[in-house]
């Protein structure tokens, strides 16, 4: 859900928090043009990281604690997207890929939102996935060692819907977002 994008700015480099979508080539971020993604930096030269946590890996020793996950790091030139349907498509992936079924549900973005939102397409071009799944991996002689050591599966899951204050009675939560909760 969280892409950490670092850039090079004038006083060193920064690593912003931002949600993302994707398509089979490129990475999409946005934000605010005033933000400093564009205003500070020395170029359009990023990287994105994408992490998921999987569970705690819990070994009889501290040197083989570990965390099972999936990664995903994208570096590249980044580039302005100043088209109004190709912001309209990469704004409707980022949405897509936090609440799948969303943008069907609400009204589409006005002209004046999509001219005051900055985005950006970072072809995936340079990347590197990795994985880490599994048990603990032990030295031999831990394994005759008193201590539990095992997999602590992690998953993020979404709670009760907390409606707006200012919802106008009888609007009931929809289906895409029902879908979510039950997962």
């Amino acid at each position: 859900m969280v892409a950490h994008v670092g850039l090079t700015t004038n006083t060193g480099v920064v690593v912003i928090p931002m949600t993302y979508g994707f398509d089979e080539t490129n990475l999409y971020i946005h934000g605010s043009p005033a933000s400093r993604l564009l205003k500070e930096s020395n170029n359009n030269h990023i990287c994105a990281t994408i992490t998921i946590l999987d569970g705690l890996v819990l070994a009889r020793s501290l040197f083989h604690h570990s965390m099972n996950y999936r990664s995903l790091v994208v570096m590249g030139e980044a580039e302005k997207i100043e088209e109004t349907d190709q912001k309209e498509y990469a704004l409707d992936l980022i949405v897509e890929n936090l609440i799948p079924g969303r943008v069907e549900n609400t009204r589409s973005n006005s002209e004046k939102e999509i001219k005051s939102t900055l985005v950006l397409k970072l072809p995936i071009n340079e990347a590197s996935a990795k994985i880490r799944l599994g048990p603990p991996v032990d030295d031999d002689e831990d394994h005759l060692l008193d201590t539990w050591a095992g997999v602590l599966p992690l998953k993020i899951s979404f709670g009760k819907p907390e409606p707006d204050p200012l919802l106008r009675n009888g609007i009931e939560i929809p289906e895409h977002v029902s879908a979510l909760i039950q997962q």
